[in-house]
């Protein structure tokens, strides 16, 4: 039996003003304001009959050439990525320093708690994936490699064990009594612990700590100064998402932002009002306010989570409907978590299973991975590529902690995000600009490189799917999103298959 919220009965007004598409007019307005104040004047977002919003160069862009660097809405860290790497929570740059992050991995190996993971540092996909655990134990020898570089000749690690370190070695580098040689050349942030005291989230500067703060963390931080409900169920309901999907993260993220913008607006419009007009706001205002505070949320094209997953490949088609009704199950048991641990009465109607699916619906059907390369990488590579003598006097410390890495010395900072930006730009099998990660993008950003050469008012389209997979591949993974693809290459191979 399909188990009921009863928020969506309740709250059946609200939820549908917060779930109508905005006009065109509407979302124009929004994107211009977006453009404006990130003051992106080389790309604009247009609303289109037949496809809906859209992404157009507003001046010319070389092949290779940088279109968009697009800062996330919402985004996360995959947590079990989290043991591997330490970024800031806001922006996702690595933090602390070259000894720091390898001592982290290693006293984190050490414990056993170190998960590998496949790891793209250039190239990052539209949609999030999960980390995938990679098993080489059967293979007796690695080479180190980087997309961009490969350690081929690299006389460190060159076996596959990782092999112990002295007593010491570890907490030296955590507490940096032990400084690497020419760790200088890779400088990073220090570490600013979070001011709510919880002890995870951790921040590249004081400015992301406050923004972070203000944004979504007061009511999702852990600590003593957390502004949440109630702290245990926060952490129930943390546990359930790492357990379970991450995604109910950016989920919590988003509506705790939507809280927070409401009760910021709320503030603003009260303020200098008689006492007797505050406790007197009416439930129109109310609704106002939170639909303004939706607005950003509103513009992402949302379907209901359990309608728009794609059906696993272990899954058959007969079982379809039972395993979209557990999906639906598993969204309201998340619910039910975050509604303990942050619910707001005014903001009632966000807590309600439809705006949750939507919201969940939203991430999964625009989301981008979320890749940021790992200094450690380059430090090694750095040595390596040192003149001789020098490369052999460094390794007398260096090669004993690459040999205790073993093969995954310097995985990349993984997650995924939503970008308001990029989420725009529509799908073409033969897309002129793709998502790429450049040597110098340091933080978590999505940064949209063209593949070709793009005229002024042309449409930038990245491929959703990968664009080298059969036609009739390529068609089933884009039902997923809704949409039959009819670019250029489709059209075209289209008629070769009815041909043969």
């Amino acid at each position: 039996m399909e188990t009921i919220c009863p928020i969506d009965l309740r709250c059946a007004n609200e939820i549908s003003a917060l779930l109508t598409p905005p006009s065109s007019p509407e979302v124009q307005e929004y994107f211009d304001g977006l453009l404006s104040t990130r003051q992106c004047r080389d790309i604009g977002v247009k609303q289109d009959g037949g496809f809906g919003k859209g992404a157009y160069a507003a001046s010319e862009f070389k092949e290779g050439e940088l279109v968009l660097k697009d800062q996330m809405l919402v985004g996360a860290q995959h947590s079990s990525n989290k043991i591997d790497c330490l970024v800031c929570s806001f922006c996702f740059r690595f933090i602390g320093s070259i000894e720091l992050q390898i001592g982290r991995r290693l006293y984190l190996q050490q414990l056993g708690a170190s998960v590998n993971h496949d790891c793209d540092m250039e190239t990052y996909s539209y949609t999030s994936k999960d980390c995938r655990e990679t098993d080489s134990s059967d293979d007796d020898d690695y080479s180190l490699t980087k997309t961009s570089k490969k350690l081929g000749e690299c006389t460190s690690g060159s076996s596959k064990t990782k092999l112990p370190l002295p007593d010491g070695i570890v907490e030296s580098l955590m507490n940096s009594h032990l400084m690497l040689p020419y760790s200088n050349m890779f400088s990073l942030p220090q570490a600013v612990p979070c001011p709510g005291g919880c002890g995870e989230a951790y921040y590249c500067s004081s400015s992301c700590a406050e923004a972070d703060w203000e944004t979504s963390h007061s009511l999702l931080c852990t600590g003593e100064r957390s502004d949440s409900v109630c702290r245990e169920a926060l952490l129930k309901f943390l546990q359930h998402a790492d357990e379970t999907n991450d995604i109910f993260i950016l989920a919590a993220k988003a509506i705790c932002s939507t809280i927070l913008k409401y009760h910021k607006l709320k503030a603003t419009k009260l303020e200098g009002q008689e006492k007797y007009v505050r406790a007197n706001a009416s439930d129109h205002c109310v609704l106002s306010l939170l639909l303004e505070a939706w607005k950003p949320i509103s513009m992402g094209h949302k379907k209901r989570w359990w309608d728009c997953i794609a059906l696993p490949d272990d899954v058959n088609s007969s079982d379809e409907t039972a395993f979209r009704m557990q999906i639906r199950e598993l969204a309201f048991r998340s619910l039910q978590l975050l509604k303990e641990a942050v619910f707001d009465k005014e903001c009632e109607p966000l807590f309600s299973l439809e705006i949750y699916g939507h919201v969940i619906g939203m991430f999964e059907l625009n989301n981008l991975d979320l890749v940021v390369a790992s200094p450690v990488e380059n430090y090694f590579l750095y040595i390596d590529d040192l003149p001789y003598h020098e490369k052999q006097e460094a390794e007398k410390i260096t090669k004993p902690l690459l040999d205790a890495l073993g093969e995954d010395y310097a995985l990349c900072c993984q997650g995924t995000a939503f970008f308001p930006l990029q989420s725009c730009m529509n799908h073409s099998c033969c897309p002129n600009a793709k998502a790429f990660k450049r040597e110098e993008d340091r933080d978590g950003q999505a940064t949209i490189i063209a593949l070709t050469p793009i005229c002024k008012g042309e449409e930038v389209t990245i491929s959703y799917v990968d664009e080298d997979l059969p036609f009739e591949d390529r068609q089933a993974s884009l039902a997923d999103y809704g949409f039959i693809c009819r670019c250029p290459k489709c059209i075209e191979e289209e008629e070769t298959v009815r041909e043969s």
